[in-house]
């Protein structure tokens, strides 16, 4: 078997939590059992026609402010402690991901250590799919030298580009045809308890980066050093960028993959990084809904969150919670740590996605809105 194979366990892992979500989305909305045996039922007027099923479900996101980087992080994980750790004591290892683009300080990655280090005897694993020399990028990092300042954990650092292992994740392309991506399959190991370690940073195509487009843009892999040796180059996190639509359906298709994989993100906002700068906002939020903590990040930064499209489609569909009105946050308000960061100067083509398609395809089949009492129960 080459190297380039499929982890069965979280493959499979992976489609049954799939499943799930577009069961209890679709079939049971439709009045349909999870064996897909069509029940019998009234005609009924069709559920939600104006929009998806709300979701009512409370998150928590706390939000701590100070001049210390690193008690920041711990203060912020501990202050959600109560739900971190019914989970964390069974799954068998950690897994931190860091962010190689949004260079994430090794005083964030010392903060969660801290935090798991009287809660966990490991080992945790830090792990991260760079665009370049993964282990190049960890070593100017600093982050050998937490190997020896966390024996305890036995932290080890993990080039998932080297490691090879994947599974395939469908994308659309720039015409949308269904092209497939190779994700880290560490990242998918139901074994695992994963951390996301995020950063507050402007983007060049999601308006902003944080704890969902860490996880799911740190998913793709490249060739590993050997292929490249040979002559064999690939880079699948270009199929990400594929358009504007097409990237943000991409980064939302993507993170209902991996949500039921994910343990609990911190986003490192002490330095965030505007476009031409940096912000000293001094603030670190964490939650187990990356989809929250994403909504509260982009509050922090003073970004308009319906700008986002990839969190508005998390929102709508389930994959977290995002209105504001239903997040409990913990510690700081909002009010008192919220910065205006300055954006990409493409941000009006990037906000083009809210508008209609300027070309429109050949509209084939139906072309008249459907009347509900038309369509058989």
């Amino acid at each position: 078997m080459s190297q380039n194979y499929i982890w069965r366990r979280a493959f499979l892992a992976a489609t049954a939590a799939a499943g799930s979500i577009l069961a209890n989305r679709g079939a049971l909305a439709q009045n349909v059992n999870l064996a897909g045996e069509a029940k019998e039922r009234p005609r009924t007027t069709l559920p939600h026609p104006e929009g998806f099923p709300p979701n009512n479900k409370r998150s928590t996101v706390s939000l701590v402010k100070g001049d210390n980087r690193r008690k920041n992080v711990t203060q912020a994980l501990e202050a959600i402690d109560e739900q971190i750790m019914p989970v964390l004591k069974t799954k068998k290892y950690v897994i931190i991901k860091p962010n190689a683009l949004g260079v994430t300080h090794i005083d964030a990655l010392r903060g969660i250590l801290d935090y798991l280090e009287p809660r966990t005897k490991g080992p945790v694993v830090i792990a991260e799919s760079s665009t370049g020399d993964t282990m190049q990028w960890m070593e100017r990092a600093g982050f050998p030298a937490l190997v020896n300042e966390y024996k305890s954990l036995q932290v080890s650092l993990v080039d998932l580009n080297e490691e090879a292992k994947y599974v395939i994740q469908p994308l659309i392309d720039y015409h949308l045809h269904v092209v497939p991506a190779r994700l880290a399959a560490r990242l998918f190991d139901p074994e695992a308890y994963i951390i996301g370690s995020a950063c507050f940073k402007v983007h060049n195509v999601c308006v902003v980066t944080l704890a969902v487009k860490n996880m799911v843009l740190g998913a793709p892999l490249h060739q590993t050093r050997a292929e490249a040796k040979a002559g064999i180059t690939w880079l699948d996190k270009r199929r990400y960028h594929a358009g504007i639509r097409q990237s943000l359906y991409n980064v939302y298709v993507t993170a209902a993959r991996m949500q039921p994989f994910w343990g609990a993100t911190v986003i490192d906002g002490y330095e965030g990084r505007e476009n031409g700068g940096i912000v000293e906002s001094r603030v670190a939020i964490a939650s187990t809904d990356y989809v929250a903590a994403d909504r509260v990040g982009a509050e922090a930064m003073g970004v308009d969150a319906s700008w986002l499209g990839w969190l508005k489609y998390c929102g709508e569909t389930g994959v977290g919670q995002w209105d504001l009105a239903k997040i409990d946050i913990r510690g700081e308000k909002l009010e008192a740590v919220r910065k205006k960061y300055l954006l990409h100067p493409d941000i009006e083509l990037q906000l083009r996605w809210q508008g209609p398609l300027e070309e429109l395809p050949p509209n084939l089949g139906w072309v008249t809105p459907i009347d509900p009492k038309d369509v058989d129960a």
